[in-house]
């Protein structure tokens, strides 16, 4: 009887027991899928563990001594200078006003002779194009029509001179040097259409004369189309100053876009003080045209090789050459590094002007890991602000270009034509700091950086980016691109520099931390101080005559064909 008695109460357990289990069960198998619905994916778990890198392993400096080797820290060091401004700026000054000798527009303009011009590409190579131009009509001593803007290139903007630009601003501006006109007049009461033509680049005085005014003469009315640096960097002072006159005082954003880009720099004022602005290219048709690889493997190659069969004229490249040569843009996280070595910490707030960047957020988490106080306009404005600016991309450049110039340090991963024209402009409004990769070089650091200790990585960055940091005199007058190099509209005051002399000091110290955030000073090592430039193609390395002589239609198209099709 017992025994049947404790069977019984056993049943009932278990009878009691299966339904808990069961409920239990399903309760931990809906967890389950519920974690396994919101937990991140394997490549964000990727992209998470390399924005923690830095952090984690890098930038702990209370870790054990097992740390590694090249440990990127928090803070950029304390130098025996300021990193947010050129040294000697404030003896230098821009000075383009012409000179009693340069006759007035009035007394020089021939009439019945009239200059047009198409612009070529983006916002920026058609500012060289319009700044020239100006320089074109004086030497052909003819009336200049309003310049016409590129529509038919990458960005596909319809935007006039007018919509960019304060026209009347620029015709008044100019008067005294140049006369401008909206339109080309009718002849004999019809539209009056102009012979086209197109001239060599880097085209000097001599060439405009013995190319195009004889036909300038005949026809009355020439178009000149394609135009942007169809001008030689070698003109005469005061041409070289009508040139400054133009592009620094005579181009001004129309109200619209100076208005929003007041305030998207007010906003940047408002989250710091002080902010550095990165022009950051690193878009895929700019990164296939350019033949660069970056280790993204046959995915890569085979993504940007696709792109790259959208111009049938280029020659197979070699990638490793072309890093070798400086000639391929710092990733995201190499621009993070070099700023870092060159002092600036973690807390630093970046705005980065930038199109669309390939890999998107894969690319950027290095560069939001080391500085994460990270802009752009985008993020700092509202979309019903943007909307007027957003359809068109000039436009949307034009509000970064005055971000950029407005910024306390500007840098550049790759020199191309929105980084001339600004790093131009600050040298001729004060020499503020313009920050261009000694990419030749960086790339060995860059490439043995696992093998160094950072204040060595460091120390070398600094000593290569000398002579590329926007400072008064980085290199000979007359030499580099005249957009980014405005030697001849610079003036120095010699006599307050001499009396403002300390005598020789030591350059290059810094206070880096080391493991328990003890300062040790480091200095540069003077390993090698040759300048590096990595864009030869606007060097004048030949003779006028020679130039004009070697002048080939045909190839000059396949040297216009990226900066028609890609974004600047």
């Amino acid at each position: 009887m017992a025994n049947l008695r404790r069977r019984h109460q056993y049943c009932s357990r278990v009878r009691y027991l299966i339904p808990a289990i069961s409920s239990i069960s399903s309760v931990l198998l809906l967890l389950f899928i519920f974690l396994s619905f919101f937990a991140p994916s394997p490549v964000h778990n990727d992209l998470l563990h390399r924005s923690q890198h830095y952090f984690t392993r890098n930038y702990d400096v209370n870790e054990a001594d097992e740390m590694p080797v090249f440990r990127v820290p928090i803070n950029g060091g304390v130098y025996d200078r300021d990193i947010w401004s050129s040294k000697n700026a404030q003896f230098y000054n821009g000075c383009s006003n012409a000179s009693s000798k340069f006759a007035k527009s009035e007394d020089v303009t021939q009439p019945n002779r009239y200059l047009a011009i198409a612009t070529s590409g983006g916002l920026n190579q058609q500012r060289t194009g319009i700044t020239d131009s100006v320089v074109a009509a004086r030497i052909l001593n003819a009336t200049l029509v309003v310049p016409k803007l590129d529509k038919r290139s990458f960005w596909k903007d319809d935007s006039n001179f007018s919509d960019i630009f304060n026209v009347d601003w620029f015709i008044s501006y100019l008067a005294e040097d140049v006369k401008i006109i909206k339109e080309l007049p009718p002849k004999r009461e019809q539209i009056w259409t102009p012979h086209n033509m197109r001239v060599p680049r880097k085209c000097n005085e001599g060439c405009y004369i013995k190319r195009l005014l004889p036909v300038l003469t005949k026809k009355h009315a020439v178009q000149l189309s394609k135009f942007d640096y169809r001008l030689s960097n070698r003109l005469k002072a005061e041409l070289q100053k009508l040139r400054c006159r133009v592009n620094y005082h005579a181009l001004k954003f129309t109200n619209p876009i100076l208005e929003m880009g007041a305030k998207l720099v007010k906003r940047m004022r408002i989250t710091s003080k002080r902010y550095i602005a990165l022009h950051l290219r690193f878009e895929p048709d700019m990164l296939a045209f350019s033949g660069c690889y970056y280790g993204g493997g046959e995915e890569e190659k085979r993504e940007l090789g696709k792109l790259r069969r959208r111009w049938k004229t280029l020659h197979n490249s070699n990638p490793d050459r072309g890093r070798r040569q400086g000639r391929c843009p710092l990733t995201p996280e190499e621009v993070g590094l070099m700023l870092r070595a060159l002092g600036f910490g973690r807390d630093t707030h970046i705005y980065v002007a930038s199109g669309e960047v390939y890999r998107g957020e894969e690319s950027l988490a290095p560069l939001k890991a080391l500085f994460p106080n990270f802009y752009s306009k985008e993020t700092i404005s509202r979309k019903e602000e943007l909307e007027p600016f957003s359809a068109f991309s000039a436009r949307m450049a034009a509000l970064d270009f005055i971000v950029c110039d407005e910024s306390d340090v500007f840098v550049t991963n790759n020199n191309g034509n929105m980084a001339k024209i600004i790093a131009g402009r600050r040298r001729y409004f004060g020499h503020k700091p313009s920050i261009r990769p000694n990419a030749k070089k960086l790339y060995k650091l860059f490439l043995n950086r696992d093998n160094m200790t950072w204040e060595e990585f460091a120390s070398n960055v600094r000593t290569f980016q000398k002579g590329f940091m926007g400072e008064p005199k980085e290199i000979k007058p007359g030499k580099g691109e005249f957009h980014e190099y405005p030697t001849a509209c610079i003036c120095e005051d010699s006599k307050a520099k001499a009396k403002m002399s300390p005598g020789p000091q030591k350059l290059g110290t810094v206070s880096v931390p080391d493991k328990r955030n003890v300062d040790v000073v480091v200095k540069d090592q003077n390993m090698d101080n040759e300048r590096e430039w990595s864009d030869p193609e606007y060097e004048d390395d030949t003779s006028n005559k020679q130039q004009e002589d070697s002048y080939n239609e045909a190839s000059l198209d396949e040297e216009l064909e990226l900066d028609e099709l890609l974004p600047d």
